[in-house]
Protein backbone atom coordinates (compact mmCIF):
# COMPACT_ATOMS: atom_id res chain seq x y z
CA UNK A 1 0.00 0.00 0.00
CA UNK A 2 1.74 3.46 -0.90
CA UNK A 3 1.73 6.44 1.47
CA UNK A 4 -0.78 8.26 -0.19
CA UNK A 5 -3.37 6.02 1.16
CA UNK A 6 -2.44 5.44 4.17
CA UNK A 7 -2.38 9.28 5.05
CA UNK A 8 -5.07 11.48 5.38
CA UNK A 9 -3.23 13.34 2.90
CA UNK A 10 -1.53 12.97 -0.42
CA UNK A 11 1.40 14.14 -2.85
CA UNK A 12 -1.33 16.06 -4.86
CA UNK A 13 -2.34 18.15 -1.48
CA UNK A 14 0.75 18.87 -0.89
CA UNK A 15 1.57 20.02 -4.32
CA UNK A 16 -1.52 22.20 -4.54
CA UNK A 17 -0.26 23.57 -1.32
CA UNK A 18 2.76 24.30 -2.51
CA UNK A 19 2.38 25.59 -5.23
CA UNK A 20 -0.82 28.15 -3.89
CA UNK A 21 1.98 29.64 -1.56
CA UNK A 22 4.54 30.18 -4.29
CA UNK A 23 6.97 28.06 -2.87
CA UNK A 24 10.30 27.54 -4.84
CA UNK A 25 10.66 24.34 -7.16
CA UNK A 26 13.22 23.04 -4.34
CA UNK A 27 11.15 22.88 -1.55
CA UNK A 28 8.63 21.21 -3.23
CA UNK A 29 10.99 18.27 -4.32
CA UNK A 30 12.13 18.66 -0.55
CA UNK A 31 8.18 18.11 0.24
CA UNK A 32 7.77 15.37 -1.61
CA UNK A 33 11.00 13.19 -0.87
CA UNK A 34 10.33 13.83 2.66
CA UNK A 35 6.82 12.31 2.11
CA UNK A 36 8.01 9.09 0.01
CA UNK A 37 10.78 8.96 3.02
CA UNK A 38 7.71 8.99 5.81
CA UNK A 39 6.26 5.41 3.98
CA UNK A 40 9.98 3.93 4.17
CA UNK A 41 10.78 5.15 7.73
CA UNK A 42 10.68 4.73 11.37
CA UNK A 43 8.72 6.34 13.84
CA UNK A 44 12.15 7.34 17.21
CA UNK A 45 13.35 5.03 19.23
CA UNK A 46 12.95 6.50 22.39
CA UNK A 47 13.96 5.54 25.65
CA UNK A 48 11.01 3.51 27.53
CA UNK A 49 8.37 5.24 25.78
CA UNK A 50 6.52 3.33 22.70
CA UNK A 51 4.63 5.85 20.84
CA UNK A 52 3.13 3.68 18.04
CA UNK A 53 -0.37 4.12 19.43
CA UNK A 54 0.01 7.50 19.49
CA UNK A 55 -1.29 10.39 16.73
CA UNK A 56 1.32 10.46 14.47
CA UNK A 57 -0.69 10.80 11.37
CA UNK A 58 -4.16 11.46 11.79
CA UNK A 59 -4.37 14.72 10.98
CA UNK A 60 -5.18 16.91 7.86
CA UNK A 61 -2.44 19.50 6.96
CA UNK A 62 -3.78 22.55 5.83
CA UNK A 63 -6.39 24.12 7.17
CA UNK A 64 -6.60 27.52 7.04
CA UNK A 65 -7.67 30.03 9.18
CA UNK A 66 -8.43 34.02 9.16
CA UNK A 67 -5.56 36.86 8.96
CA UNK A 68 -6.31 39.66 11.97
CA UNK A 69 -5.39 43.18 10.60
CA UNK A 70 -4.49 44.43 14.03
CA UNK A 71 -3.44 42.75 17.11
CA UNK A 72 -6.84 43.36 19.31
CA UNK A 73 -8.90 41.11 16.23
CA UNK A 74 -6.57 38.25 17.49
CA UNK A 75 -8.21 34.87 19.05
CA UNK A 76 -8.67 35.49 23.00
CA UNK A 77 -6.63 32.67 23.85
CA UNK A 78 -3.47 34.21 22.09
CA UNK A 79 -4.45 37.81 23.30
CA UNK A 80 -3.95 36.44 26.43
CA UNK A 81 -0.15 35.30 25.79
CA UNK A 82 0.85 39.20 24.66
CA UNK A 83 0.94 42.94 25.46
CA UNK A 84 -1.94 44.14 22.95
CA UNK A 85 -1.33 47.39 23.70
CA UNK A 86 2.07 47.31 23.11
CA UNK A 87 2.85 44.48 20.23
CA UNK A 88 6.12 44.85 18.78
CA UNK A 89 8.17 42.05 16.48
CA UNK A 90 5.72 39.41 16.74
CA UNK A 91 3.93 36.52 14.28
CA UNK A 92 1.14 34.35 15.15
CA UNK A 93 0.17 31.16 13.34
CA UNK A 94 -2.93 29.31 13.41
CA UNK A 95 -2.68 25.90 11.94
CA UNK A 96 -1.68 26.76 8.58
CA UNK A 97 -2.19 30.31 8.33
CA UNK A 98 0.22 32.88 9.35
CA UNK A 99 -2.62 35.05 10.63
CA UNK A 100 -0.65 38.15 12.09
CA UNK A 101 3.25 39.63 11.61
CA UNK A 102 4.10 42.90 13.48
CA UNK A 103 8.14 43.84 12.98
CA UNK A 104 9.45 47.04 13.64
CA UNK A 105 11.16 49.32 11.15
CA UNK A 106 13.75 49.14 13.30
CA UNK A 107 14.88 45.85 13.15
CA UNK A 108 14.58 46.28 9.07
CA UNK A 109 17.24 48.66 8.92
CA UNK A 110 19.58 46.47 10.99
CA UNK A 111 19.32 44.34 7.67
CA UNK A 112 17.30 41.61 10.38
CA UNK A 113 15.03 39.17 8.75
CA UNK A 114 11.99 38.26 10.62
CA UNK A 115 9.06 36.80 8.93
CA UNK A 116 6.81 34.12 8.31
CA UNK A 117 8.76 30.93 7.04
CA UNK A 118 6.05 30.83 4.20
CA UNK A 119 6.86 34.35 3.53
CA UNK A 120 11.03 33.96 3.56
CA UNK A 121 10.83 31.12 1.04
CA UNK A 122 9.14 33.34 -1.46
CA UNK A 123 11.48 36.25 -0.60
CA UNK A 124 14.68 34.94 0.85
CA UNK A 125 14.72 31.40 -1.00
CA UNK A 126 18.70 31.36 -1.59
CA UNK A 127 19.19 32.00 2.32
CA UNK A 128 16.57 30.00 3.32
CA UNK A 129 17.69 27.12 0.93
CA UNK A 130 21.15 27.58 2.40
CA UNK A 131 20.40 26.67 6.19
CA UNK A 132 17.56 24.72 5.70
CA UNK A 133 17.68 21.25 6.69
CA UNK A 134 21.39 21.26 7.98
CA UNK A 135 20.38 21.27 11.38
CA UNK A 136 17.83 18.54 11.15
CA UNK A 137 17.72 16.10 8.35
CA UNK A 138 14.36 15.23 6.95
CA UNK A 139 15.46 11.71 6.82
CA UNK A 140 15.88 11.11 10.69
CA UNK A 141 13.14 9.20 10.98
CA UNK A 142 9.32 9.07 10.46
CA UNK A 143 8.41 12.29 12.44
CA UNK A 144 10.85 14.44 10.61
CA UNK A 145 10.07 12.95 7.33
CA UNK A 146 6.72 13.88 8.32
CA UNK A 147 6.98 17.42 9.13
CA UNK A 148 8.68 17.99 5.99
CA UNK A 149 6.28 16.89 3.90
CA UNK A 150 3.59 19.04 5.37
CA UNK A 151 5.34 22.49 6.97
CA UNK A 152 2.25 24.75 7.11
CA UNK A 153 4.15 27.73 8.99
CA UNK A 154 6.90 28.31 10.95
CA UNK A 155 9.44 31.21 11.33
CA UNK A 156 12.78 32.73 9.50
CA UNK A 157 15.30 34.51 11.85
CA UNK A 158 17.76 36.03 10.13
CA UNK A 159 20.76 38.20 12.21
CA UNK A 160 23.56 39.98 10.18
CA UNK A 161 26.95 39.88 11.52
CA UNK A 162 27.91 41.93 13.94
CA UNK A 163 24.26 43.21 14.72
CA UNK A 164 22.43 42.68 18.44
CA UNK A 165 18.98 42.68 18.36
CA UNK A 166 18.26 44.45 21.80
CA UNK A 167 14.37 43.02 21.89
CA UNK A 168 12.75 39.56 21.74
CA UNK A 169 11.63 38.24 19.03
CA UNK A 170 8.12 36.27 19.35
CA UNK A 171 5.85 34.54 17.96
CA UNK A 172 2.52 32.61 19.09
CA UNK A 173 1.68 29.12 17.74
CA UNK A 174 -1.96 27.92 17.94
CA UNK A 175 -3.64 24.64 16.96
CA UNK A 176 -7.83 24.24 16.82
CA UNK A 177 -10.12 22.15 15.01
CA UNK A 178 -11.01 18.80 14.30
CA UNK A 179 -8.04 16.85 13.09
CA UNK A 180 -5.74 20.01 12.84
CA UNK A 181 -2.10 19.97 12.82
CA UNK A 182 0.58 22.59 13.85
CA UNK A 183 4.04 21.99 11.44
CA UNK A 184 5.93 25.28 12.21
CA UNK A 185 9.32 24.88 11.20
CA UNK A 186 11.60 27.55 13.06
CA UNK A 187 14.75 28.77 11.20
CA UNK A 188 17.25 30.86 12.53
CA UNK A 189 20.79 32.07 12.08
CA UNK A 190 22.73 34.20 13.55
CA UNK A 191 26.32 34.96 11.71
CA UNK A 192 28.92 36.05 13.67
CA UNK A 193 29.45 37.96 16.52
CA UNK A 194 25.57 38.74 16.77
CA UNK A 195 23.06 38.49 19.00
CA UNK A 196 19.11 37.28 19.24
CA UNK A 197 16.49 36.06 21.66
CA UNK A 198 13.47 34.25 20.14
CA UNK A 199 10.49 33.46 22.66
CA UNK A 200 7.53 31.61 21.45
CA UNK A 201 4.58 30.13 22.66
CA UNK A 202 2.24 27.03 21.66
CA UNK A 203 -1.52 27.30 22.55
CA UNK A 204 -4.81 24.87 21.39
CA UNK A 205 -7.98 25.79 20.96
CA UNK A 206 -11.46 23.52 21.28
CA UNK A 207 -10.76 20.31 18.71
CA UNK A 208 -10.03 16.41 18.59
CA UNK A 209 -7.07 14.23 17.45
CA UNK A 210 -4.88 17.43 17.38
CA UNK A 211 -1.21 17.25 16.16
CA UNK A 212 2.13 19.24 16.20
CA UNK A 213 5.00 18.25 15.05
CA UNK A 214 7.73 21.33 14.79
CA UNK A 215 11.21 21.33 14.09
CA UNK A 216 13.78 24.79 15.31
CA UNK A 217 16.94 24.64 13.77
CA UNK A 218 19.31 27.05 15.04
CA UNK A 219 22.91 28.43 13.61
CA UNK A 220 24.73 30.37 15.81
CA UNK A 221 28.03 31.64 13.83
CA UNK A 222 31.24 32.25 16.14
CA UNK A 223 31.10 34.58 18.82
CA UNK A 224 27.40 34.83 18.44
CA UNK A 225 25.04 34.32 21.09
CA UNK A 226 21.36 33.00 20.47
CA UNK A 227 18.66 32.53 23.28
CA UNK A 228 15.55 30.90 22.52
CA UNK A 229 12.75 30.30 25.35
CA UNK A 230 9.61 28.21 24.42
CA UNK A 231 6.68 27.42 26.58
CA UNK A 232 4.07 24.79 25.43
CA UNK A 233 0.51 24.87 26.76
CA UNK A 234 -1.32 22.21 24.68
CA UNK A 235 -4.29 20.66 25.98
CA UNK A 236 -4.89 16.39 26.02
CA UNK A 237 -6.35 16.54 22.70
CA UNK A 238 -3.35 17.44 21.01
CA UNK A 239 -0.42 14.65 20.22
CA UNK A 240 3.17 17.21 20.28
CA UNK A 241 6.27 16.19 18.76
CA UNK A 242 9.10 18.61 18.97
CA UNK A 243 12.65 18.55 17.63
CA UNK A 244 15.34 21.13 18.59
CA UNK A 245 18.77 21.59 17.33
CA UNK A 246 21.37 24.01 17.06
CA UNK A 247 24.79 24.02 16.34
CA UNK A 248 27.30 26.23 17.74
CA UNK A 249 30.65 27.80 16.16
CA UNK A 250 33.65 29.04 18.01
CA UNK A 251 33.33 30.91 20.86
CA UNK A 252 29.56 30.91 20.09
CA UNK A 253 26.86 30.87 22.98
CA UNK A 254 23.81 28.67 22.58
CA UNK A 255 21.06 29.05 25.64
CA UNK A 256 17.53 26.86 25.90
CA UNK A 257 15.10 28.03 28.53
CA UNK A 258 12.01 25.47 28.02
CA UNK A 259 8.58 24.94 29.96
CA UNK A 260 6.80 21.86 28.94
CA UNK A 261 3.37 22.69 29.87
CA UNK A 262 1.57 20.25 27.86
CA UNK A 263 -1.48 18.56 29.11
CA UNK A 264 -1.10 15.86 26.49
CA UNK A 265 1.53 13.28 25.63
CA UNK A 266 4.91 14.99 24.57
CA UNK A 267 7.99 13.89 22.79
CA UNK A 268 10.66 16.84 22.82
CA UNK A 269 14.24 16.12 21.91
CA UNK A 270 17.15 19.33 22.55
CA UNK A 271 19.97 19.06 20.85
CA UNK A 272 22.91 21.13 20.77
CA UNK A 273 26.21 20.53 18.73
CA UNK A 274 29.53 22.28 20.33
CA UNK A 275 31.46 22.23 17.05
CA UNK A 276 33.61 25.31 17.74
CA UNK A 277 36.45 25.74 20.15
CA UNK A 278 35.14 27.82 22.84
CA UNK A 279 31.42 26.96 22.38
CA UNK A 280 29.08 26.79 24.89
CA UNK A 281 25.34 25.29 25.61
CA UNK A 282 22.90 26.22 28.66
CA UNK A 283 19.85 24.51 28.56
CA UNK A 284 16.99 24.60 31.32
CA UNK A 285 13.80 22.97 31.48
CA UNK A 286 10.95 22.34 33.47
CA UNK A 287 7.69 19.83 32.85
CA UNK A 288 4.91 19.03 35.04
CA UNK A 289 2.79 15.60 34.70
CA UNK A 290 -0.68 15.34 35.19
CA UNK A 291 -3.51 12.95 34.51
CA UNK A 292 -2.19 10.24 32.42
CA UNK A 293 -0.34 12.40 30.19
CA UNK A 294 2.47 10.39 28.93
CA UNK A 295 5.94 12.65 28.61
CA UNK A 296 9.51 11.78 26.91
CA UNK A 297 11.86 14.64 26.98
CA UNK A 298 15.13 14.62 26.03
CA UNK A 299 18.02 17.04 26.56
CA UNK A 300 21.76 16.47 24.73
CA UNK A 301 24.67 18.36 24.27
CA UNK A 302 27.62 16.72 21.94
CA UNK A 303 31.07 18.18 22.10
CA UNK A 304 33.34 18.69 19.22
CA UNK A 305 35.14 21.57 20.00
CA UNK A 306 38.16 22.30 22.11
CA UNK A 307 37.48 23.89 25.69
CA UNK A 308 33.57 23.71 24.69
CA UNK A 309 31.44 23.60 27.47
CA UNK A 310 27.56 23.03 28.35
CA UNK A 311 25.11 22.55 31.59
CA UNK A 312 21.61 20.92 31.50
CA UNK A 313 19.21 21.29 34.40
CA UNK A 314 15.87 19.60 33.89
CA UNK A 315 13.40 19.60 36.81
CA UNK A 316 9.85 17.96 36.52
CA UNK A 317 6.81 17.42 38.91
CA UNK A 318 4.49 14.86 38.67
CA UNK A 319 0.71 14.39 39.80
CA UNK A 320 -2.17 11.37 39.00
CA UNK A 321 -0.62 8.74 36.95
CA UNK A 322 1.34 11.09 34.47
CA UNK A 323 4.59 9.09 33.53
CA UNK A 324 7.79 10.86 32.57
CA UNK A 325 11.11 9.97 31.13
CA UNK A 326 14.13 13.01 31.23
CA UNK A 327 16.89 11.49 29.67
CA UNK A 328 20.17 14.16 29.56
CA UNK A 329 22.76 13.00 27.61
CA UNK A 330 26.28 14.45 27.23
CA UNK A 331 28.52 13.32 24.62
CA UNK A 332 32.29 13.88 24.52
CA UNK A 333 33.77 13.34 21.44
CA UNK A 334 37.39 12.40 20.50
CA UNK A 335 39.23 15.67 20.01
CA UNK A 336 37.36 17.65 22.35
CA UNK A 337 39.90 18.34 24.69
CA UNK A 338 39.38 20.36 27.86
CA UNK A 339 35.85 20.16 27.73
CA UNK A 340 33.42 20.12 30.39
CA UNK A 341 29.73 18.61 30.32
CA UNK A 342 27.77 18.68 33.20
CA UNK A 343 24.30 17.47 33.89
CA UNK A 344 21.04 17.48 36.25
CA UNK A 345 17.39 15.82 36.64
CA UNK A 346 15.56 16.22 39.45
CA UNK A 347 12.01 14.86 39.37
CA UNK A 348 9.12 15.45 42.35
CA UNK A 349 6.92 13.25 42.91
CA UNK A 350 3.48 14.04 43.97
CA UNK A 351 1.26 10.42 43.50
CA UNK A 352 2.40 7.15 43.91
CA UNK A 353 0.34 6.04 40.94
CA UNK A 354 3.14 8.74 39.18
CA UNK A 355 6.25 7.47 37.54
CA UNK A 356 9.41 9.76 36.63
CA UNK A 357 12.89 8.34 35.75
CA UNK A 358 15.89 10.72 35.44
CA UNK A 359 17.95 9.02 33.04
CA UNK A 360 21.89 10.89 33.33
CA UNK A 361 24.19 9.83 30.23
CA UNK A 362 28.01 10.25 29.86
CA UNK A 363 29.52 9.06 26.67
CA UNK A 364 32.88 10.42 26.78
CA UNK A 365 35.41 9.31 23.70
CA UNK A 366 38.20 11.84 25.10
CA UNK A 367 40.52 11.65 28.39
CA UNK A 368 41.29 15.27 28.81
CA UNK A 369 37.66 16.24 29.99
CA UNK A 370 35.57 17.34 32.75
CA UNK A 371 32.43 15.45 33.05
CA UNK A 372 29.29 15.26 35.67
CA UNK A 373 25.86 14.30 36.42
CA UNK A 374 23.35 14.48 39.16
CA UNK A 375 20.04 13.16 39.10
CA UNK A 376 17.21 12.57 41.90
CA UNK A 377 13.37 11.16 42.11
CA UNK A 378 11.42 10.93 45.30
CA UNK A 379 8.88 13.54 47.16
CA UNK A 380 9.21 16.44 48.94
CA UNK A 381 10.28 16.44 52.66
CA UNK A 382 7.65 16.50 55.43
CA UNK A 383 9.68 18.51 57.60
CA UNK A 384 9.63 20.86 55.38
CA UNK A 385 6.00 20.76 55.24
CA UNK A 386 5.77 20.70 59.20
CA UNK A 387 8.03 24.09 59.28
CA UNK A 388 5.53 26.07 56.45
CA UNK A 389 2.02 24.61 58.22
CA UNK A 390 3.54 25.43 61.63
CA UNK A 391 4.15 29.06 60.71
CA UNK A 392 -0.04 29.31 59.50
CA UNK A 393 0.04 28.11 56.49
CA UNK A 394 -2.23 25.18 55.47
CA UNK A 395 -1.09 21.51 54.18
CA UNK A 396 -2.48 22.57 50.10
CA UNK A 397 -0.80 25.91 50.57
CA UNK A 398 2.86 24.68 51.93
CA UNK A 399 3.10 22.09 49.23
CA UNK A 400 2.09 24.69 46.61
CA UNK A 401 4.96 26.49 48.12
CA UNK A 402 7.62 23.60 48.20
CA UNK A 403 6.61 22.83 44.73
CA UNK A 404 6.91 26.45 42.85
CA UNK A 405 10.08 26.65 44.84
CA UNK A 406 11.59 23.31 43.27
CA UNK A 407 11.05 24.57 40.30
CA UNK A 408 11.60 28.42 40.39
CA UNK A 409 15.65 28.11 40.31
CA UNK A 410 14.66 27.80 36.49
CA UNK A 411 12.64 30.03 36.16
CA UNK A 412 13.59 32.83 37.68
CA UNK A 413 16.53 32.34 35.30
CA UNK A 414 14.48 33.51 32.34
CA UNK A 415 15.72 36.99 31.41
CA UNK A 416 12.35 37.83 29.59
CA UNK A 417 9.68 38.90 32.37
CA UNK A 418 7.05 37.96 29.45
CA UNK A 419 8.20 35.00 29.11
CA UNK A 420 8.75 34.31 32.85
CA UNK A 421 5.23 35.25 34.01
CA UNK A 422 3.62 33.32 30.72
CA UNK A 423 5.64 30.46 32.09
CA UNK A 424 4.50 30.81 36.07
CA UNK A 425 0.86 31.12 34.85
CA UNK A 426 0.88 27.72 33.11
CA UNK A 427 2.39 26.52 36.40
CA UNK A 428 -0.38 27.46 38.51
CA UNK A 429 -2.76 26.02 36.18
CA UNK A 430 -1.19 23.00 35.93
CA UNK A 431 -0.95 22.75 39.75
CA UNK A 432 -3.97 23.37 40.65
Amino acid sequence: MSVDVQLRFDSEAITEYSKANQEPAWFLEKRLAGLKAAGELQLPALEKTKIDKWNTTEFDPFQTAAKAAAASELSELVKAQIDVDSVKNLLVQKNASSVFEAVSEELKSKGVIFTSFAKALVEHSDLVQKYVGTVVSFDEHKLTALHTAVVNGGVFIYVPKNVEVEVPLQAVFEVAGDHALLSPHVLIVAEANSKVIYVDTFVSGEGTSMVANSIVEVYVGAGASVQVASVRSLSTDVHDYSFRRATVERDGKMEWILGEMNDGNTVANNTTILKGTGSTAETKSISVGTGSQRQNLTSQVQHIGTHSESDMVSKAVMTGEAVSILNGITKIEKGAEKANGVQAENILMLSEKSRGDANPILLIDEDDVKAGHAASVGRFSEESLYYLMSRGITRQNAERLIILGFLDPVVAEIPVEEVRNRLRQALERKLG
